[in-house]
């Protein structure tokens, strides 16, 4: 018979699963609610994407451009970002710029390359705003010379932000 209140005394979850923990987030209350619920930003808004993801987006829309405009030329080209070129330190050590893009002619077995370093590009834009303009340029330079054309002949549009 209980004629009182009484005490149980119980160990620890860590205690009885032999010295393992519960990682933090489970052990840890949010006793006001004042947690984070959600995403911060839902992952179709453009502020969800790393700076990264931005300019493969940019370099990807100019490559659909350029396919829009020429369509079998460029169908088979490859579009790819980079960080930096190959020997850098070479070039800047030599005094020459930094190249902001590259191309690979197609080969038997291989297709044609186009190679947008985007850290260069990044260094070489003014601002914010004038970077998706500024990748465009690039990305029709190496298409134009991919194709043996002027870049104003590949895409009309080219150099409206530079003066």
């Amino acid at each position: 018979m209980k004629n009182g209140p009484s005490l149980n005394v119980r160990l620890s979850d860590a205690a009885q699963s032999g010295g393992k923990s519960k990682p933090f987030e489970k052990r840890r209350r949010n006793r006001h609610g004042r947690g984070l619920r959600g995403e911060l930003l839902p992952a179709h808004l453009p502020g969800n994407h790393t700076r990264e993801e931005r300019f493969e987006g940019w370099v990807s829309d100019s490559a659909e451009r350029l396919h829009y405009l020429w369509g079998d030329p460029i169908e088979a080209t490859q579009f790819v970002v980079a960080e930096i070129p190959p020997n850098l330190e070479e070039l800047v050590a030599a005094g020459g710029p930094a190249p902001l893009g590259s191309f690979t002619p197609a080969a038997p077995g291989r297709p044609a390359v186009v190679t947008v370093f985007r850290r260069p590009v990044e260094r070489e834009a003014d601002s914010r705003e004038e970077l998706p303009e500024l990748v465009h340029d690039v990305v029709v330079e190496q298409a134009a010379e991919l194709l043996g054309m002027a870049p104003e002949a590949v895409d009309p549009s080219y150099g409206r932000t530079r003066s």
